[in-house]
Formats: C-alpha cells, structure tokens, sequence
C-alpha cells in the first residue's frame, strides 16, 4: 500500500507584498505624538442635565404653590358657608323717618359775586340690625353730612354705640350750617331754582362711621361703612321764629348702605 499525502485543513496565508506587490494590506500603526494638540472637552450634557433639572425644580414649585393656594380658597369658601348657614348674617338698615328746616335762608350776592346760607334741619334716624341671632354692630362716632340740591349744608357728629341684634335705634341729629361758607353764582342759581318748586327741595344726608361685628367671642376688625339717603324732600320754613320747623316728606327716602375697605392709600 501507498501512502496518502492529505492537504491541510488551512491554507496557508498568502505572503505579505513587498514593495507594492499585492497581497492582502497590513495595518497602518499610529505613533503617539506629545506636541499634538488635544480637542478641547466640553460637557455638553451636563449643561443640559442642570437646566433640564432648574426647570423641573422651578415647575414643581409653582405646581405645589398652586395646589396649596386651591387647598386654602376651598378652606376658606367652606367656612365662609357654614358661617353663613350657622349666623345667616345681614348688613344693617337706616332710614331718615322725619326732617323739620329749622332755618334756611340765602342771601343776596355781594359785590364779589359770593353769597351765604343759613340752615338748620332736625333729623330723626332708624337704624335697625336685622339678624335674629347674637350678631352685634358696634358703631364709632358718627358723621352727617347734608347737601341741600348738590350744595353743602352742614355737618355734625353723633356719639357711637352698640346695636344688639333684632333691636331698633332712633337717632336724632341737628345738622347746621357754616355761615362763613361761601357759595359761589352757579350754586346759589341752583339752589333758588329747587326753592321755588313747590314739590319741594332735595336732601340727601350721608352717614360715615366705622363699625365692628361681635359674635359671640368673636370680634372682626372696624371697617369703614357709608350711608346715603336720598328721596328727602325739604321746605323753607314758614315761620322764622318757630322753633319747631316745618316738616319735610320722607316717604320716597331710600338708605343705601356701603362698605368702606381701605387697602394702603386707597379706599373702596
């Protein structure tokens, strides 16, 4: 028998090329060079890490500052109703019941143009605090001003006092005015051609105070509280040495009361 020569399982490698001579290419080495310049590194992605987590942070602070806004108005609308439930609260009521003019006279014109009234009215005042349960108005001082057709009266100054519910006050106030006022043309043609009316001449008295609300053991702080009546119609007096007056109509009079919230210089 002859013996069998068998080829190998692997083929030899062709060899390397020399001098550009073909062949498979060989692989380049790159050498390190210390003079080369390195790319500078900037880190781009934490930037954008750090902005995304300022804008997350400043998000979820408004976002919590928001929900606990909600959280204390529904607070507060929920007290506001069972308060309102508990006292059904309401605001008190005035009405001007009598006016009698004392005194009213205008004079002539002086040579400068300026003429002076002269007036005195008697009032009688209702004030009543209508709420059934123990809601009590306390009242400062009161001020009362008079205009007589757009031109001023008078003014005068009631003592304070406290106003238990379901009970009726009866103020009475002597408003006179300024005979050291003067008035100019335009008010004294106004004010003659509202005398001559035989319906009489409009009145409207104006009541400023402050006032504080008493529940209990509870107390508010004072706030400012406007009263304007108007429909009030006013006649000279007949008599001039009467010291009764003659009576005014007040039926037509209606009281409208306003609150007077002051907030730094400004009052609404």
């Amino acid at each position: 028998m002859t013996d069998r020569v068998y080829p190998s399982a692997k083929p030899n490698p062709p060899p390397a090329a020399v001098n550009g001579g073909g062949g498979a290419p060989t692989k380049t080495t790159q050498l390190y060079d210390p003079n080369r310049p390195r790319p500078v590194y900037r880190q781009q992605q934490n930037r954008r890490t750090r902005s995304c987590s300022c804008r997350k942070c400043c998000c979820l602070t408004f976002l919590y500052t928001l929900i606990t806004l909600l959280i204390l108005i529904l607070l507060a609308a929920i007290g506001a109703c069972i308060f309102y439930v508990l006292y059904h609260p309401k605001h008190p009521t005035f009405a001007v019941t009598s006016v009698r003019t004392g005194r009213f006279n205008l004079t002539q014109p002086d040579p400068s143009g300026f003429a002076h009234l002269t007036s005195r009215f008697d009032f009688t005042i209702t004030a009543k605090n209508p709420n059934n349960k123990k809601i009590t108005f306390v009242y400062n001082p009161m001020v009362i001003s008079v205009t007589t057709a757009g031109v001023d009266s008078g003014n005068a100054t009631l003592t304070g006092f406290t106003h238990a519910a379901g009970n009726t006050t009866v103020l009475r106030a002597t408003v006179a005015s300024d005979a050291a006022k003067d008035l100019d043309s335009d008010s004294v043609s106004e004010l003659r051609s509202e005398l001559g009316k035989k319906k009489g001449f409009p009145v409207t008295v104006v009541v400023n105070t402050m006032v504080e609300v008493q529940m209990g053991k509870i107390k508010t702080k004072k706030v400012g509280v406007r009263v304007t009546c108007q429909g009030i119609k006013g006649f000279p007096p007949k008599n001039a040495t009467s010291k009764v007056g003659t009576l005014g109509t007040t039926s037509s009079n209606k009281c409208k009361v306003d609150l007077r919230i002051k907030i730094w210089k400004f009052t609404f």
